[in-house]
């Protein structure tokens, strides 16, 4: 440590980020990217952003991103004004936790889930409370509708489980927390969830958010957006605008808005992913793991007779990384990434080789 670190620096864990090797003909299955590039409308918008001479590079962007919010508002068919976008959902939530979530009261969010969630605790002062998920990993609605908090956050489906929580239970915590703002994160929705934005509409309380990283396979240009009711939007733009004006560039304001109109190439390429998910269940199950119900773009498996970690060293030794985390309850599974049908097929056959079925 530094003597020119702040208390605030002294104190933080920080989080740590999926693995990103420069390993040549690596199976990369450890970070939930998708596996297909983005729709073409992607970059004919940033090549006709740039131009000839990308002279519009020399000015800043639309510090509103106005033309983005209007496109996700048509998309949802909400207002303008119920609409926050921020340099990737991270940013985003980091905004919520502290506009929204720093009350006196601890906030709430499960034992397992997305681990800077306990990160931005910590660098933003949020006192908070885990809630331990049932033994199969599951949410139990009625774990957070009877204790008192100061705001409550959950990933849906939940990471790394891939678990979904269903809408039902999402409109019971709000209507159970009138007093409380309820963030929903639903970074993977896409890939077999049902998204709770229309609830936004029932409950001024609760806030949705969303990510173009994983089911818009936008995740190298960083965009995140919220959904919820414009007194929540405006906390979040004060904080924005003591933070940073101008979170997106230009030229992610422009992909963007093509990714969220192209609604038939995100439709086929969630599909397929659906479809591949399906496929690498079979042949888990196949190899003798218990794989839990996923709804994500990644899958949560265990062997029943060999260690994760010894799984996750050896097909690391073959040019395959996947995500093991080396945490209580979790420490025998492997969240595996939903890759092409072609590195799922490598993975299944180099685990076949490594487990000798």
């Amino acid at each position: 440590m530094s003597r020119f670190w702040s208390q605030v620096v002294r104190d933080l864990t920080p989080y740590v980020p999926g693995e990103q090797p420069k390993i040549a003909h690596l199976i990369k299955l450890n970070t939930n990217e998708h596996p297909s590039p983005p729709s073409p409308k992607v970059l004919e918008a940033i090549r006709a952003e740039l131009g000839e001479d990308g002279a519009r590079l020399r000015l800043y962007p639309d510090p509103n991103a106005d033309l983005l919010k209007t496109a996700i508002a048509k998309r949802y068919a909400v207002a303008a004004q119920q609409v926050f976008v921020g340099n990737g959902s991270d940013e985003v939530l980091a905004h919520i936790f502290m506009a929204l979530l720093k009350h006196p009261q601890p906030i709430l969010f499960p034992d397992i889930t997305y681990s800077f969630y306990p990160v931005y605790c910590g660098l933003y002062g949020v006192a908070h409370r885990t809630v331990a998920l049932a033994d199969d990993f599951s949410i139990d609605p009625e774990d957070y509708c009877q204790t008192p908090n100061g705001g409550i956050i959950i990933a849906n489906p939940n990471a790394p489980t891939g678990r979904l929580l269903p809408l039902a239970a999402i409109d019971r915590i709000a209507s159970a927390n009138p007093d409380s703002v309820v963030v929903i994160d639903e970074a993977y929705i896409d890939f077999g969830g049902e998204s709770a934005i229309p609830l936004t509409a029932r409950h001024n309380n609760l806030l949705v958010v969303h990510t173009l990283s994983k089911s818009r396979a936008l995740a190298g240009l960083r965009i995140g957006y919220a959904i919820g009711h414009s007194d929540l939007i405006e906390a979040l733009e004060r904080v924005k605008n003591s933070f940073n004006s101008y979170p997106l560039d230009r030229l992610a304001i422009v992909g963007a808005v093509a990714a969220i109109e192209d609604g038939e190439y995100f439709a086929r390429t969630c599909r397929q992913v659906i479809a591949t998910r399906d496929q690498l269940v079979a042949r888990l199950t196949g190899l003798g793991f218990d794989v839990l119900p996923s709804a994500a773009n990644f899958v949560f498996a265990r062997h029943r007779q060999r260690d994760a970690g010894e799984l996750a060293r050896a097909l690391r030794a073959r040019n395959i990384i996947v995500r093991h985390f080396k945490l209580p309850r979790i420490e025998q599974f492997l969240r595996i990434s939903i890759g092409s049908e072609l590195d799922c097929l490598a993975l299944g056959n180099a685990l076949h080789d490594i487990l000798g079925t």
